[in-house]
């Protein structure tokens, strides 16, 4: 299985919004992105518009109608979030926690908790004709309960495994690797399709990318980040031949 790559292009927004201008853009690096290879792009629209607007959808969404890729939108499970994913019609629509007191996102949804809103949720968004996907901790109940919300898609937490693992703490990532393993492996076998992200850079991404039933990985901050230095494409270019390289090597190990 060809591993894909989603860009997550928040944090051009971030930058934008420091100073209340109106540039960079991020429809431009979105077209960037996409023109490098990007297999799709990715935008959080928050409930505090932090960084992604409501005016950078509208953008975003169009430009991938042109391209023909695929908009995969972030959002919190709220009646506001839903009428705006129900209005554009993204090709993908990831559900999210969200707490407006939070630098990022610090983990996945409960969707055991919360299992009535996020099928309500899910059943209005794939009536629309998106693909929903429930971003969620590799977790045996959270996994099982998205498949009966409705779920097509989880996307699996990796914050945690590659904070361990830039800290040295090698056998606490381990066992995250292991969970994420063991979770990814759960999901496909429920039939969902399995994508991970949060937190992934070029030293963390090849035991993720290894993980034989990962269909895509998104990938922002660590990019966005890069490309001060190297361009958005070169820093792609690196990441996607890292990802190759490791499901390679666990194809031929197999």
């Amino acid at each position: 299985m060809t591993l894909r790559l989603g860009v997550n292009i928040d944090h051009v927004a971030t930058i934008r919004n420091a100073r209340g201008a109106s540039y960079p853009e991020p429809v431009r690096a979105a077209e960037l992105a996409l023109a490098a290879g990007a297999d799709g792009i990715t935008a959080h629209l928050r409930e505090d518009r932090r960084h992604i607007s409501d005016g950078d959808i509208d953008q975003l969404s169009e430009l991938c109608r042109k391209r023909g890729r695929p908009l995969n939108l972030e959002m919190a499970v709220t009646d506001e979030m839903v009428a705006i994913a129900l209005r554009h019609r993204p090709h993908a629509a990831c559900l999210v926690p969200e707490r407006r007191e939070e630098v990022t996102t610090e983990g996945g949804l409960d969707v055991v908790r919360g299992h009535n809103a996020v099928k309500a949720a899910t059943s209005a968004l794939r009536a629309a004709g998106s693909r929903v996907s429930l971003f969620i901790d590799a977790d045996a109940e959270q996994i099982r309960a998205s498949a009966e919300a409705g779920a097509q898609v989880v996307e699996l937490h990796t914050g945690a495994y590659c904070d361990a693992a830039r800290a040295g703490e090698a056998e606490r990532a381990a066992t995250i690797l292991e969970r994420l393993r063991a979770g990814a492996a759960q999901a496909h076998d429920l039939g969902l399709e399995v994508h991970a992200g949060h937190g992934i850079d070029y030293a963390t991404v090849t035991p993720i990318a290894a993980i034989p039933q990962l269909a895509e990985l998104n990938i922002g901050h660590f990019l966005i980040g890069e490309a001060i230095f190297v361009g958005l494409p070169e820093a792609m270019r690196r990441m996607r031949q890292l990802m190759n390289a490791a499901r390679a090597a666990a194809e031929q190990a197999a």
